[in-house]
C-alpha cells in the first residue's frame, strides 16, 4: 500500500501510474520528458534508450521501473527480453555493441553520482562511436530515471509481479507514446486533464 492515499486502486494503477493520476499537473511534464528522451528521433534506437532506463532502474532496485522499461526495451530490440535480462545481469558479457556498453557504463556512473562520470568514460564512449548528443542523452536518461525511481519507491507504490502486465503496458506505450498517455491521466476528482 502506498504511503499516501493516491485515490486509486493500486493494483489497477501500479507504480508511477497511481502518482501520475494523483497529480496530473506534474504527470504531464514528466511524460513529456520521457517522450523526448525515450521515443523522439535520435541516433540511438528507442530500444537502446529504454534499455538504459531499465539498466539504471535495476541498479536503483526499483522493481516497477526496471520491469516496465525492460518490457519496453524488449518490445523494441531484435533480441528481445533475453538480451535485456543479459544486460541487467552482467553488462560485461551481454552481447551488445561496444558503443552501447560504453554508454551503459556512463549511465551506471550517473546512477551512483553525476560526479562518477569521468573523462575516461566519455572518451571510451567516443572511441566506440558515441556522439556528444548520445552521451548527453545517456546522462539525462540515467539522471531522469534516478528521479523516476525515487518517485515510485519514495511513495511506496505497488509493483505487480510477472511480465504480463508490463508486456501489455509496453504495447500501449509503443502505440500511443508517453505524451499521449499523459492525456489519459485523470485527476482524483474533477474533469479530465487536458494537454
Amino acid at each position: 500500500m502506498a504511503y499516501i492515499d493516491l485515490g486509486v486502486d493500486e493494483k489497477q494503477f501500479p507504480g508511477i501510474i497511481g502518482p501520475m493520476r494523483y497529480r496530473p499537473e506534474t504527470a504531464k511534464p514528466l511524460n513529456e520528458l520521457a517522450e523526448v528522451l525515450l521515443r523522439a528521433p535520435n541516433s540511438l534506437p528507442a530500444g537502446e534508450r529504454e534499455l538504459i532506463a531499465a539498466y539504471v532502474s535495476e541498479r536503483n532496485d526499483c522493481d516497477f521501473c526496471a520491469a516496465s522499461h525492460s518490457a519496453f526495451a524488449a518490445a523494441q530490440l531484435d533480441a528481445g527480453a533475453a538480451l535485456v535480462e543479459q544486460v541487467r545481469a552482467d553488462l560485461d558479457t551481454a552481447p551488445i555493441s561496444a558503443k552501447l556498453r560504453a554508454l551503459l557504463r556512463i549511465a551506471g556512473a550517473v546512477q551512483v553520482s553525476g560526479r562518477n562520470v569521468t573523462t575516461e568514460l566519455v572518451d571510451a564512449a567516443r572511441a566506440e562511436g558515441a556522439t556528444d548528443v548520445e552521451i548527453h542523452d545517456t546522462v539525462l536518461i540515467a539522471a531522469a530515471f534516478c528521479m523516476f525511481n525515487r518517485y515510485v519507491d519514495g511513495l511506496g507504490t505497488f509493483a505487480p509481479e510477472g511480465p504480463d502486465v508490463y508486456t501489455e503496458t509496453a504495447r500501449q506505450i509503443l502505440a500511443v507514446g508517453y505524451q499521449s498517455a499523459a492525456v489519459e491521466v485523470r485527476p482524483v476528482s474533477g474533469p479530465p486533464a487536458t494537454s
